[in-house]
């Protein structure tokens, strides 16, 4: 009976890894996971944050392949509404390049443990001059670091991310770069029933989102109302049906400490829809 019960555990655990329902990441962070070689993802997300009286909505398109079982690449490209104190606008906003690579992987009875880095490129064609604008008007790049746990029962996670801005070079913005930003996540998740094979798999998710911008420059002076530290408590939902996936959350501000006069962020929102091909 015990050897059956072993048995049994494995043969869940090898359908459960080698499916989609491995494809398990926070909903507000990356997580190590990537797609089998030859495989496509197409993504669907809607974002919304508020800070004050700006408010930003964001429904974008992503397409990823797995290059090999342990590399992805992608491209992303949204399309932007954002709402000012007096002006509103819309368009598509900035693509986005992005690929990661797990470079290690280990599995043991009951848990996998990995780890991968992650870089993102995003680029200028975006609306810069547009009031309120729709893109940064510079090429940024991020750079990152993530770790996963995943039990039958458990996640755990976490990331580091460095995003370096660019500088603008419009005949209006000349000179003015904004500071670069450090993100830190860590992120637990519970899964309440056993997994089963082909059948819908929900895992609730929590994460500590944390975020410290440096002051913008215009001309090597640094700007007054810029810069600022953020920490948010982020609730969430993943749930997976087959080789469909849905995540759902909510960010909400802890604590932040920003420089001069600038409007604290109320919350931020993301509903997004996977499918794996």
């Amino acid at each position: 009976m015990k050897s059956f019960q072993l048995f049994l555990a494995v043969g869940t655990l090898s359908l459960f890894w080698g499916g989609v329902a491995s494809a398990h990441d926070p909903v507000f962070s990356p997580g190590p996971h990537v797609l089998y070689k030859g495989g496509v993802e197409v993504h669907v997300g809607a974002d919304r944050e508020k800070a004050g009286q700006e408010r930003q909505s964001e429904l974008g398109l992503e397409l990823t392949y797995g290059l090999t079982g342990d590399w992805a690449a992608g491209i992303a490209l949204p399309y932007v509404s954002v709402k000012g104190a007096t002006d509103k606008n819309s368009g598509i906003g900035d693509l986005r390049l992005f690929t990661k690579y797990r470079f290690w992987r280990k599995d043991s009875l009951g848990r996998q443990e990995s780890a991968a880095v992650l870089l993102n490129v995003t680029s200028t064609n975006g609306d810069d001059q547009a009031n309120p604008p729709l893109g940064s008007g510079t090429t940024d790049a991020l750079l990152g670091f993530t770790y996963g746990y995943e039990s039958l029962t458990w996640y755990r996670w976490t990331s580091i991310r460095y995003r370096h801005n660019g500088e603008k070079s419009g005949e209006n913005s000349s000179g003015l770069r904004r500071g670069d930003r450090w993100l830190v996540d860590f992120a637990l998740g519970y899964r309440p029933t056993f997994p089963v094979y082909l059948k819908p798999d929900t895992v609730w998710i929590l994460e500590l989102n944390g975020e410290r911008g440096q002051r913008a420059e215009l001309n090597g002076s640094t700007l007054a109302n810029t810069g600022s530290s953020e920490w948010f408590i982020s609730p969430g939902i993943f749930w997976t049906q087959r080789n469909f996936a849905v995540k759902a959350g909510v960010q909400l501000p802890i604590a932040s400490d920003l420089n001069g006069n600038q409007a604290e962020s109320d919350y931020r929102a993301k509903l997004e829809f996977e499918w794996h091909l």
